[in-house]
């Protein structure tokens, strides 16, 4: 399930039948908003979110010009864009940079949310922005919590400061002596969370941010938990006066509630976005790319960073030579598939390029480990001659092959014909285009 999948085939449902009318009446418009304010609801939109968003695109939708417009559909979507945009904060909201490093970066949030986790990925990415960070360990309550940032912070190659189970307070104040002696540019803490909002969760919160006087409090929120999401946001906010909020399992089965809520609620920025449950799952929030998302008009702005982080200039022209001159070996492709993998989930990545969410219902698009897996057993059973030249390989060579790698000919036949597609459409993309899209 992509994200706001449900949602958006609703919304694209709904101006299909606009477009489908040329001329649009008063009436059919008010009827498009009814659909478009349920489709909001039941994706467990904030009421008083919703209606204050009809209303605003109902009083731009029925104005005389888009009425009498040649394009009122075209019109009323761009209308939709535009709000959704608003809805979600207009621009992405950078982090703060401390003028006197470091930047203290301190992270929130309730038990179950995937703070922790979080830390790592958001030390991950500053770290390969070329920022130097700390990891705090401050969760002193829940067993085996230092121990899971030093996993992630490990993973993430980024040193994790710890003191036991001694007062956190204490504990914050003695990384920032050790970021300054060391030249840590950042300090990300990760506090204790609770499963519910409490007194001394809160109090605990209250102290830190006095004492660290923290540069960014980002509170770490639960997408899948909708409305609750959204309630936790704006209690934390009250309390603390939070700089931004990440949401967390976006790319899960989420109605998308608590994205399209929690800035009108709190007037509080969305910054970051977990997308997944690797490291690098992680990304900077932009309301117009995500607006566009939901409207099913892609996002190739975001694709073409992921592109960029995955494939290196160098290899992207090898490759495109490799593609003009017809030498684009079974090797090669299994390159491909190992960077393919870096830029994440592919139905996310997939539903990024404009028009292709509605192609893409029933498609197996999961480029996982296994797959790969299969794939390279499959490419290193071969000899070094048949992965250069594909088209030497018979019947019984398929079957030593399968044999081989452990798996079934009908595999080695579904790879041999997958290459032979993505090596024909990739030609395509390069001769025509001039260059491949990375």
């Amino acid at each position: 399930m992509g994200i706001f999948q449900n949602l958006s085939e609703r919304i694209a449902n709904v101006f299909e039948k606009m477009k489908n009318k040329g001329r649009l009446t008063e009436l059919e418009i008010k009827q498009a908003m009814r659909e478009i304010r349920i489709a909001l609801l039941e994706a467990d939109v904030n009421y008083a979110v919703v209606k204050s968003f009809i209303q605003s695109v109902s009083e731009k939708a029925l104005h005389e010009e888009i009425l009498k417009s040649l394009t009122p559909a075209q019109q009323v979507v761009k209308i939709v864009n535009e709000e959704l945009t608003d809805l979600m904060g207009t621009k992405n909201a950078k982090l703060a940079v401390a003028s006197n490093p470091p930047t203290i970066i301190m992270m929130c949030g309730l038990q179950g949310a995937g703070k922790t986790t979080m830390c790592g990925k958001l030390a991950g990415m500053l770290k390969k922005q070329g920022k130097n960070v700390l990891l705090c360990a401050c969760d002193i309550y829940r067993p085996a919590a230092i121990t899971q940032l030093q996993v992630v912070g490990k993973k993430a190659g980024v040193e994790v400061f710890e003191k036991g189970q001694i007062a956190p307070v204490k504990i914050a104040k003695e990384a920032i002596k050790y970021a300054n002696k060391n030249a840590f540019d950042t300090v990300i803490v990760d506090t204790a969370g609770r499963l519910h909002i409490d007194e001394q969760l809160m109090d605990e919160l209250v102290e830190l941010k006095k004492e660290l006087k923290p540069h960014e409090i980002l509170l770490v929120v639960d997408s899948m938990t909708g409305q609750d999401a959204v309630t936790v946001a704006d209690t934390f906010n009250k309390t603390l006066d939070i700089t931004g909020v990440v949401l967390t399992k976006l790319d899960g089965d989420t109605r998308g509630g608590a994205a399209l809520s929690i800035r009108a609620v709190t007037s509080k920025p969305i910054k970051f976005s977990g997308i997944g449950e690797k490291l690098e799952d992680i990304e900077a929030f932009h309301p117009d790319r995500m607006a566009s998302r939901i409207l099913g008009m892609g996002d190739v702005l975001t694709l073409i960073e992921k592109a960029e982080s995955a494939f290196n200039e160098e290899d992207a022209k090898n490759l495109q030579k490799k593609l003009k001159q017809n030498s684009f070996t079974l090797e090669d492709y299994l390159e491909q598939l190992e960077n393919m993998k870096k830029m994440g989930n592919l139905s996310n990545v997939l539903n990024m390029i404009p028009g292709m969410s509605n192609k893409l219902k029933g498609v197996d698009t999961e480029v996982d480990e296994k797959k790969i897996k299969h794939t390279k057993a499959i490419i290193q059973s071969m000899t070094v001659k048949e992965r250069r030249n594909p088209d030497i390989i018979k019947a019984s060579q398929r079957k030593r092959i399968a044999k081989g790698s452990g798996t079934s000919i009908q595999e080695v036949n579904q790879l041999l014909k997958q290459f032979e597609m993505s090596k024909t459409m990739m030609s395509r993309m390069a001769k025509n285009k001039g260059k491949l899209p990375f």
